[in-house]
């Protein structure tokens, strides 16, 4: 579902912490509209599974700015493909408000089991992008904690704060428990949608 490596480097790292396999499924994308970031992870996870018929995870996230009202939330990808970095720079200009959160929800599916998992991290916006690595608004977002840009961070450092990394990781090790208690262990594969 998704074709975004940057994305699937962040989550395979993330995954191979707690012994899983994830594989990237290109060409797959079935991404569900709605004001709610958990809904699209959900819905999409579930679409997905009913075509696949396989173990999956699957991401969403937004980056919610606090000047802005939390714009542009879950429709953070088309924000980006539409206007990108410089037009939310645009639209926070004459603002001294910059603080925003990165939140991210991740949905695995493995059966019988469902896991539906939150993640967040705040920062602010920068005044100006920096950095060249990740993706989408990485260049214009600073976590608490740090003075770098998610741009300017190796995936390493960047999974030490990440809104991304906390929810599959919390996916991934509730499922990993789920398993061990059923007698299961990891080490099958998961699909990354």
């Amino acid at each position: 579902m998704s074709d975004n490596i940057h994305k699937y480097e962040e989550v395979r790292a993330v995954a191979r912490e707690l012994g899983f396999d994830v594989q990237l499924m290109p060409g797959l994308k079935l991404e569900v509209q709605s004001d709610s970031i958990e809904e699209v992870s959900r819905k999409s996870a579930i679409l997905a599974y009913l075509l696949v018929g396989r173990p999956l995870l699957v991401e969403d996230a937004g980056l919610y700015i606090q000047a802005l009202r939390g714009f542009p939330g879950p429709y953070s990808s088309f924000v980006y493909r539409t206007i990108g970095i410089q037009g939310v720079l645009k639209l926070l200009e004459g603002t001294s408000d910059r603080r925003a959160c990165f939140k991210s929800v991740t949905t695995v599916i493995y059966e019988p089991f469902i896991i539906v998992e939150r993640g967040e991290v705040c920062g602010f916006i920068t005044d100006s992008p920096r950095g060249s690595r990740g993706f989408g608004f990485d260049p214009i977002f600073t976590p608490e904690g740090s003075e770098k840009t998610f741009g300017e961070m190796s995936l390493e450092e960047k999974n030490r704060y990440s809104h991304r990394a906390k929810s599959v990781y919390s996916a991934l090790s509730k499922l990993k428990k789920m398993m061990e208690q059923s007698g299961w262990g990891p080490g099958n594969v998961l699909k990354l949608g």
